[in-house]
């Protein structure tokens, strides 16, 4: 698989260094980080290309954009490192707060761009494990949220484990907390890591997961909620329209078979029938609710 690396400002990058530590910057250190990084992206679009050659094409393409916004995301990084001197480097005296608290609210608003980042990864990821996106309409939504967010509780408290050990011996190796693999990388990115005091993950790492623990939570509760909800029925001419939360579908139910005409426009707007249900139905969504709408204009005008 081709890789596709962009150009890191690595002018920028030594300005950002002097900026935030005393140490001597290295020629070449931030590319070297930046395609490492990329590197482990097409290393797992690789995998997704051998065990599932049908998804090949679109996990390079994720590859590709991840590679792009990777490099936006460090090359500005750099810039704002240049707004303000770190407290180490400036001194307390006369020390600009209003100038720190920009560059602060500047890293904030760059961050997003790393999430991005990471969504890209786990769409890749997605991809290998043929594991579709959880979407509210999944009836099984709930229990895939709260597998999902006891993996990234998880992930939380392994990665403070690792970073307590490595900041308790400065070395990984021994550490129980990974397989020997994960720390090889982690040993890795930390030697080409050209930060002052570097972590084998830094406090952004830790920051993005557990704001990914507050949003499935959140998920979790909403969804909770609207499924606590009772099924609501509507009748009309010859059928009938049922939210059912429990479910998470949108059922019509027609009194005699619809017509070849009927059946068309249901199909036309995601409907599709359930034997089971014995219901044409969709997911119970904003958008099913949209679709819904377009199907009662177009049955009243048959």
């Amino acid at each position: 698989m081709e890789r596709k690396y962009y150009e890191i400002n690595e002018a920028a990058a030594r300005r950002s260094k002097k900026m935030m530590s005393f140490d001597d910057y290295r020629d070449g250190s931030a590319t070297a980080a930046y395609q490492w990084e990329v590197e482990q992206i097409y290393q797992l679009a690789e995998k997704v290309a051998e065990r599932r050659p049908d998804a090949a094409e679109k996990a390079e393409k994720l590859a590709d954009q991840y590679a792009k916004l990777l490099a936006d995301h460090h090359n500005t990084n750099f810039q704002i490192d240049q707004m303000c001197p770190s407290v180490m480097i400036a001194g307390p005296a006369k020390f600009p707060v209003r100038k720190k608290e920009r560059q602060n609210q500047a890293r904030d608003r760059n961050r997003e761009k790393y999430e991005r980042c990471k969504e890209i990864e786990d769409k890749i990821r997605n991809l290998l494990n043929g594991k579709e996106v959880i979407t509210a309409g999944d009836p099984e939504a709930i229990e895939k949220l709260k597998n999902k967010l006891a993996n990234l509780e998880q992930a939380q408290e392994t990665m403070k484990a690792v970073n307590a050990f490595y900041r308790k011996y400065k070395t990984l190796d021994g550490c129980p907390n990974l397989p020997l693999e994960e720390l090889e990388k982690l040993k890795i990115s930390l030697d080409i890591n050209w930060r002052a005091d570097p972590k084998p993950f830094e406090s952004w790492a830790l920051s993005n997961n557990n704001a990914e623990i507050r949003r499935v939570k959140e998920r979790i509760k909403n969804l909770e909620e609207v499924k606590a909800r009772p099924a609501d029925t509507k009748e009309y001419d010859g059928f009938s329209v049922v939210e059912d939360p429990e479910a998470m579908r949108i059922k019509l139910l027609f009194e005699d078979k619809p017509s070849a005409e009927i059946r068309d426009i249901l199909k036309k707007n995601g409907f599709r029938w359930s034997p089971r249900a014995n219901a044409w139905q969709t997911q119970l969504t904003n958008n099913g609710r949209y679709r819904l709408e377009r199907v009662l204009k177009e049955l009243e005008a048959c």
